[in-house]
């Protein structure tokens, strides 16, 4: 499939336009991390509680910090999820600093969640708790299993789990009927022994201030790592410039990403970073794609300027180059349009490095190259 019998557009006219955008918003973006908003780091690279609740009511982010605030947590994180207003997720930021190691501080935060539940509920079911019930809703799969194989030997584990089948389905359970799945028995003896709260806790994470700095600094090492490997793999496969120029690219793509998650206030996390190093693979394999071409009209076009060569190899390649982003475009889409809450921040990551892998290789690769052949090679060196 063609899409374009023979396209001329001179790419590299607009260079200095291009990077002159790119640098503009890297700066803006470095200032904004160093001086003003700074980064939202997800509880995996930062330290404290993150839960994921549903109320049986719609509620808001103010009535939710009006609870909390009860407990002294009113400064938390709160975040609608979904559009039903039922969902939040729920970012703890006591510091608990004060404990005198890491697992201290670790069981400290599992209890600042307990804090936050406890908190979230409110009167709701005092009356059943007066009366020893255990709220259905609020209830881990070990704690469900611990309590029907007290009276269930054997079938604790499969009930529990199709207790949390039937709560992920429908976000809470709101009557027991709901459990049709269980055996009559074991449906009978959860009536009795608990009952059904206004929320429920879809996930719960915790994670201690060195398991996050750990995070934190292996993050950037394998970042950094896949930046270095690739330089010396391009320096292998092509020249040293080119291996330099994958590098200024990828740490643009690398760094306008970032810039741009701290203007959106968009979290990073570790599915994040991972997100970050498929961009960095994926526009590495665009811009290997172009050299390969320009390595081989070099020779074609001997005694052309090394820019005109880049411009026709630019324009060679683009209906491939349409045709590879376009593709996964219209897939990262799809999943940032209708996927859900929980993989938005991804699916967004993947649309702007998909966007950017293409920008970068035409208006940082290529010119980078370019300025490298006119300042430190013989002036007949591009063409050649």
């Amino acid at each position: 499939m063609q899409l374009f019998k023979t396209p001329n557009i001179r790419f590299l006219k607009y260079k200095y336009v291009a990077l002159g955008i790119a640098f503009a918003i890297v700066l803006a973006g470095v200032l904004n991390i160093a001086v003003f908003k700074g980064l939202k780091l997800g509880v995996d690279f930062g330290e404290g509680t993150l839960l994921r609740v549903v109320f049986k009511s719609p509620s808001n982010e103010g009535h939710i910090r009006d609870l909390l605030q009860t407990v002294g947590l009113g400064k938390s994180q709160v975040q609608k999820s979904g559009t039903s207003g039922r969902e939040f997720q729920i970012r703890a930021v006591e510091s608990v600093r004060t404990k005198p190691n890491d697992q201290d501080q670790l069981e400290a935060h599992e209890a600042l969640a307990d804090k936050i539940i406890e908190a979230l509920r409110g009167d709701d079911g005092a009356a059943e708790r007066a009366r020893g019930l255990i709220d259905l809703n609020t209830l881990d799969e070990k704690s469900l299993t611990a309590l029907l194989e007290s009276s269930f030997p054997g079938s604790g584990p499969e009930s529990a789990r199709a207790i949390l089948a039937q709560r992920n389905k429908t976000g809470i359970i709101a009557s027991f009927q709901e459990l049709s799945g269980l055996k009559p028995e074991v449906r009978t003896y959860l009536q009795d022994k608990t009952y059904l709260g206004g929320m429920t806790v879809l996930s719960r994470e915790t994670v201690g201030p060195q398991v996050g700095s750990d995070l934190r600094r292996k993050a950037v090492q394998a970042t950094i790592w896949s930046l270095l490997g690739m330089l010396v793999y391009i320096a292998l496969r092509f020249k040293l410039e080119y291996g330099v120029a994958a590098i200024f690219t990828l740490a643009q793509d690398v760094l306008i990403t970032m810039s741009i998650y701290s203007f959106t206030n968009r979290e990073i996390n570790l599915p994040i970073i991972a997100g970050i190093l498929t961009i960095v693979g994926f526009s590495i394999n665009d811009t290997i794609v172009i050299f390969d071409r320009v390595r081989e009209n070099q020779k074609l076009l001997r005694g052309k300027p090394l820019e005109e060569v880049m411009n026709v190899s630019l324009n060679q390649c683009l209906g491939r180059t349409i045709i590879t982003s376009g593709t996964v475009f219209l897939t990262v889409m799809a999943l940032f349009l209708f996927a859900g809450d929980v993989i938005n921040d991804f699916a967004f990551l993947m649309l702007l490095g998909t966007i950017e892998g293409v920008y970068s290789t035409i208006y940082m690769s290529c010119p980078v190259v370019l300025f490298w052949q006119r300042w430190f090679k013989p002036k007949n060196a591009g063409r050649r």
